[in-house]
């Protein structure tokens, strides 16, 4: 008994003398979105217990409102070494990342705490085959996002020809296009100042979001459809992560797991959601349900999306109907169908 208790003593001390030896990183998590966004203090907590799990020999400093680089370039950052960490926004690059885009087809998800989980799982496979250039650590969603108009309601597909509307993703800008619209590039960011200036007549947005961004100055008209949800990554620089010592990866491999996905897009979650909700109780804004014939129309209008990004998932060497097929057993099993 003795000799045994020894031996895990031993065993005990060797892990913690490792551990003692492991070179101490500082690693920068870039993110465009302001401070006051809830991922900023669900990735602080993330961080904090890296720390703790790895006894201070990992320390992460996050850097929000774009200090580091512009939202678009997010995923070359982490790629070239100017953060170790980034949020993405792969929906920013149209056709570079076309099996993750499954995820932005519309009317696919109907909540982000069940679908990040169900998305960060599925997705899991299929990471390093196609953003091959970093490592993914999280894969999540916000919580369902809508069409909001500056001056006019939008009521039925055909509403949108002749208007200008920034879309969230390219799926959703190949949409207004085959709608006869005309599609506005900007970040988050950048959505305010585009539609003050009458740059773009619209936007697809989640509800929260419209407030920390302060859009609710520009815009009036707010379809109460849950069209579309924009699924986002986190980027890890991969020769940052080989450098780090065994027991050291362990502590990131425990951090970048489908739960951890969802523990990071539950508190978005549930701020986007009651975003909604003060927007229907804000004076001069017009918050408007469609009938059951005109949301027929929308999804009709978008059954060509999924048709079109199996061509794409088809040109990058994959079976469209296995990937779709994963990710609607996932989401089904998540309780996030839309």
């Amino acid at each position: 008994m003795k000799r045994v208790l020894l031996a895990v003593l031993l065993a005990f001390a060797g892990i913690a003398a490792a551990q003692a030896q492991d070179k101490p990183v500082e690693w920068k998590f870039s993110y465009w979105i302001p401070p006051a966004h809830p991922l900023i203090p669900a990735s602080q907590a993330w961080a904090d217990d890296i720390f703790k799990a790895s006894n201070g020999t990992i320390k992460i400093t996050i850097f929000p409102a774009e200090q580091l680089g512009k939202a678009f370039d997010h995923y070359d950052m982490a790629r070239d070494g100017i953060a170790e960490l980034t949020n993405v926004s792969p929906g920013y690059q149209p056709g570079r990342f076309p099996i993750y885009a499954a995820a932005s087809l519309p009317f696919m998800i109907k909540n982000a705490t069940g679908g990040s989980l169900a998305v960060a799982e599925w997705y899991k496979k299929y990471a390093s085959r196609e953003m091959k250039d970093v490592m993914v650590c999280h894969a999540f969603l916000h919580d369902p996002g809508a069409l909001h108009m500056v001056k006019k309601k939008v009521l039925v597909p055909e509403d949108l020809k002749g208007t200008k509307i920034r879309p969230a993703t390219a799926t959703i800008a190949a949409l207004v296009t085959s709608l006869g619209g005309t599609n506005v590039q900007a970040s988050a960011p950048e959505t305010h100042d585009v539609l003050e200036r009458g740059i773009a007549d619209g936007f697809t947005f989640p509800w929260g979001s419209i407030f920390l961004f302060h859009i609710e100055t520009v815009v009036k008209f707010h379809m109460d459809l849950p069209f579309y949800v924009t699924p986002f990554v986190t980027a890890m620089n991969t020769a940052k992560y080989n450098a780090l010592s065994a027991a050291q990866k362990k502590v990131i491999d425990d951090h970048c797991t489908p739960e951890w996905s969802a523990k990071l897009a539950a508190p978005w979650a549930e701020f986007e959601a009651a975003g909604r909700t003060k927007m229907k109780a804000l004076p001069g804004h017009d918050v408007y349900a469609l009938s059951p014939e005109q949301v027929a129309l929308w999804h009709k209008a978008a059954d060509p999306l999924e048709a079109k990004w199996g061509d794409d998932v088809k040109k990058a060497g994959f079976d469209p109907a296995a990937v779709m097929g994963e990710l609607r057993a996932a989401l089904k099993q998540h309780d996030a169908v839309y």
